[in-house]
C-alpha cells in the first residue's frame, strides 16, 4: 500500500526484456530483493537491489496495462515506498494497482500551478468524484472537475518540482488508478465492481 506522495524522481537505466532497472538514491536506503516499490504508480517487486538503485520484472500484466513498457533508458520516473502501518497517510490509499492508462488533453499555466486534464476511460471515470482522489502516475490528486471523457486537476508547484508530472504534455499517457475504497463499496452494494 502508497500514499502517493512521491519520495523521489528516478531515472530509468534500462530495461533489457522484461527487466527494467532504475537508478534511484532514497528509495534503494532500505529496500530489499522482495520489497515492494512504487514506479509511476505501478507496484513492483525489486529482485536486485545495490546503492544506485534496483532491478524489477515486468510481467505481462503489467506490460499490457500500464505505461512501464513504454519506458526508455533515461526517462525519469515517479518512486515510492510503501507505507509502513505508524506513518502518516498524506496522500490517500494507493495499491500500486494501475486501472487504465489515460492520456494528457492538454496542460494550462495558472500563476505557478498549472491544470492538466487527462482523458480516461468510463472503467476510470465511473468511480471518479470532484474533490475524490485519483492517482496520476502515482502522484495522488484531487479531481477538480468531470467530464464524461475526461478529468481535470491542478499541479501546484510542489507536485510540479518533485514529481515527474509537470514534464507531461498533450498526448503523454499516464496510469491511472482510482481509489479503491470506490471499487468495494460498489461491489458491496451489488453494483457490477470487478
Amino acid at each position: 500500500m502508497f500514499t502517493g506522495i512521491v519520495e523521489e524522481v528516478g531515472r530509468v537505466a534500462s530495461r533489457r526484456g522484461s527487466r527494467l532497472r532504475v537508478e534511484a538514491q532514497r528509495v534503494v536506503r532500505g529496500l530489499r530483493p522482495g520489497d515492494s516499490v512504487a514506479v509511476d504508480g505501478v507496484c513492483l517487486t525489486a529482485v536486485r537491489v545495490d546503492r544506485s538503485g534496483f532491478e524489477a520484472d515486468l510481467g505481462p500484466a503489467t506490460l499490457q496495462r500500464t505505461t512501464l513498457g513504454r519506458r526508455k533508458a533515461g526517462d525519469p520516473v515517479n518512486l515510492e515506498r510503501p507505507l509502513r502501518l505508524a506513518q502518516r497517510l498524506g496522500g490517500h490509499l494507493v495499491q500500486g494497482h494501475v486501472d487504465a492508462v489515460g492520456r494528457v488533453k492538454w496542460v494550462r499555466p495558472d500563476g505557478q500551478a498549472r491544470w492538466m486534464e487527462v482523458a480516461a476511460p468510463t472503467s476510470v471515470l465511473r468511480y471518479l468524484v470532484e474533490r475524490g482522489s485519483v492517482a496520476v502516475d502515482g502522484v495522488s490528486l484531487t479531481v477538480a472537475a468531470l467530464t464524461s471523457r475526461s478529468f481535470r486537476v491542478c499541479l501546484i508547484p510542489q507536485t510540479l518540482q518533485r514529481t515527474t508530472l509537470g514534464l507531461r504534455g498533450p498526448g503523454d499517457p499516464v496510469n491511472l488508478e482510482v481509489d479503491v475504497l470506490a471499487k468495494y463499496l460498489e461491489r458491496l452494494l451489488g453494483g457490477s465492481g470487478r
